[in-house]
């Protein structure tokens, strides 16, 4: 599969079906793979693009801290896009992935056909609360500096189903695309006029308010809770999970018929 060169960063993609686009960008610490088991479900109907964001799996991992952003990361998944020949595309992700999407959708709503939020928090209005995500995020970050990769067997099921060269990237990533910077992502939830899903697992506790709030802010939202899931709702119920995404891309009309 090719990857998309962005001033010297290689981003590794994956185009999957036919159809209209959907991208899905995972969540920290994971890669595309993670979205396997979603290809067979959605791609009869849909061209779906996967990816590994900067700093994981197949892409590159450059040394220069300011590489890793979030204005960087919308504009790899605006540059995908353009890649795969979709002028908009049904957008979403899970946990960083679905942050991002709604950073996407911010910076480019003529460009987001629909929103996946899955298993996704929407960062903060509070500065403390924000400060204190921020705080866990550089301790993330300063674990893979110090010990590398470490043990992941115990992680959630999207990061175990992962492979990265090395912990350089994701450390760099910790630093400057989980944390948060400002409440501007929050902020733009009254404002999404597209249709939107939430999604999460029902054991995946810290996400549940989160996505309770999500669905209540955005207009018209839809929501989903998966059984028997966590964190990696996706992976954890896969039946469930597909009947959700599907059930809400055809009432939509965002597939295209067979």
């Amino acid at each position: 599969m090719p990857k998309l060169d962005r001033d010297g960063v290689g981003i590794y993609y994956e185009v999957h079906g036919r159809g209209p686009a959907v991208l899905l960008t995972h969540g920290f610490s994971a890669t595309g793979e993670m979205w396997q088991g979603q290809l067979a479900a959605l791609t009869p109907h849909f061209t779906v693009i996967t990816w590994d964001m900067r700093g994981h799996g197949r892409t590159d991992y450059p040394d220069d801290q300011a590489a890793y952003s979030e204005a960087a990361t919308v504009a790899d998944m605006a540059a995908l896009l353009d890649a795969a020949g979709a002028p908009s595309a049904v957008i979403g992700g899970l946990s960083l992935g679905g942050y991002m999407s709604l950073a996407f959708h911010r910076a480019h709503p003529e460009r987001t056909r629909a929103l996946l939020i899955i298993d996704t928090g929407p960062g903060y209005k509070n500065d403390q609360a924000r400060d204190g995500w921020n705080a866990n995020a550089i301790k993330r970050a300063e674990r893979y500096e110090a010990e590398g990769l470490g043990d992941l067997s115990r992680a959630s099921a999207e990061v175990r189903a992962a492979s990265h060269r090395d912990a350089t990237g994701l450390a760099r990533a910790a630093r400057g695309m989980l944390t948060q910077k400002t409440a501007k992502v929050i902020e733009s939830l009254p404002d999404i006029a597209v249709p939107a899903i939430v999604i999460v697992g029902e054991n995946d506790t810290p996400f549940l308010a989160a996505s309770d709030y999500m669905a209540a802010k955005i207009p018209g939202a839809k929501k989903a809770i998966i059984p028997a899931a966590g964190h990696a709702a996706n992976i954890d119920n896969p039946d469930a999970f597909n009947a959700a995404l599907t059930g809400f891309l055809e009432g939509a009309r965002l597939a295209e018929p067979a």
